[in-house]
């Protein structure tokens, strides 16, 4: 067994992945502190072909030396919009169709791995502040709150960690 070599990965350039076909799955950033969180959310996206990333509130945006040390260029790939008002975004794309997921503890949530994703579906999924988690105006929005399985004493983890297992499972059922 050897280590590939970079050349070996099929890398897709940046104008190859603004062109190929996308999850449909947006992002919704609500609010996140950690700027070292949004760059992680941008190299997430781009390894699962995300739609687009919304980055809400007073979530930072690129270019900004944190972001950027995190994300390995990928603000420049992934598609991203700051909005103001992550509550009105949500508000417009369940208007245009979009099915929202908010990943949150609610009293009726739903376990990841007990929801499968309808294949031509449109999801705006949601991930809230470090602290606070996603607005309770969000979670009233929300279709779907989504919820991962945790067994420890923390039932709390890393929005990073959140959004890999989230995006991953999204992409592993609808692809």
């Amino acid at each position: 067994m050897r280590k590939l070599a970079n050349e070996e990965l099929d890398r897709k350039s940046i104008e190859e992945f603004k062109e190929a076909d996308k999850l449909k799955v947006s992002i919704v950033l609500d609010n996140i502190r950690s700027l070292n969180n949004v760059g992680s959310a941008f190299r997430t996206s781009d390894a699962f072909l995300i739609e687009k990333l919304y980055l809400g509130g007073i979530t930072g945006t690129p270019p900004h030396r944190d972001i950027q040390k995190t994300a390995l260029g990928a603000t420049e790939s992934v598609a991203w919009e700051h909005v103001e008002n992550p509550l009105e975004l949500v508000k417009q794309l369940k208007a245009d169709g979009y099915t929202i997921v908010s990943i949150e503890q609610v009293d009726k949530s739903i376990m990841l791995n007990d929801f499968q994703p309808e294949g031509e579906q449109k999801y705006c999924v949601v991930f809230g502040n470090e602290v606070f988690g996603v607005s309770d105006e969000i979670v009233s929005e929300s279709d779907i709150c989504l919820e991962i399985p945790q067994h420890g004493t923390k039932h709390s983890l890393n929005i990073s960690v959140s959004l890999g297992i989230v995006v991953w499972d999204f992409y592993n059922k609808l692809k």
